[in-house]
């Protein structure tokens, strides 16, 4: 599925209470222009049976107490155990998601710093992180635009 049609699909999803909608449409550039700097259109993911994310905590090798939680995500379901023995356990799953849904929902995941996707198949040393306080500010932005929007679509004189 095409990145345009993933976005469809998000705002399709969005509770339709008359605002969610509209504002997927207004972070829908944000999660594009992310999306394009990747090279698939949809990764894996590790999951525990509970369906939560498997995150694995980095430590700085220079300063051990500087650590960050990321989720990896991979382009090919063999490329799950280059980053997770998984199979040896039943208590994981592999889930395929589109990219523009893990980028969407790594916003809600507030114990996740980043998700890094391994784009080359087979190897780990081609990766682009994404980190979610750097996705949260473009989508504040985009928000703050379309707030100023509406508002200037109030006429002045509605009360």
């Amino acid at each position: 599925m095409d990145l345009e049609s993933q976005i469809q699909l998000l705002i399709d999803n969005a509770p339709q209470d008359g605002i969610t909608p509209q504002l997927m449409v207004s972070i829908a550039p944000v999660l594009l222009a992310i999306a394009q700097r990747l090279k698939h259109l949809q990764y894996f993911i590790v999951q525990n049976v509970d369906q939560d994310w498997v995150v694995t905590t980095l430590s700085n090798r220079a300063n051990p107490g500087l650590e960050k939680r990321v989720v990896y995500a991979v382009s090919t379901i063999q490329d799950v155990s280059l980053i997770l023995d998984a199979g040896l356990d039943p208590q994981v799953l592999t889930t395929s998601m589109y990219v523009t849904q893990l980028l969407f929902q790594l916003v809600a995941l507030k114990s996740v710093d980043s998700i890094i996707f391994v784009e080359t198949p087979g190897s780990i040393t081609k990766t682009v992180e994404v980190q979610r306080t750097e996705l949260e500010r473009l989508i504040e932005k985009e928000i703050q635009k379309y707030r100023r929007k509406i508002a200037s679509q109030v006429p002045p004189n509605i009360a």
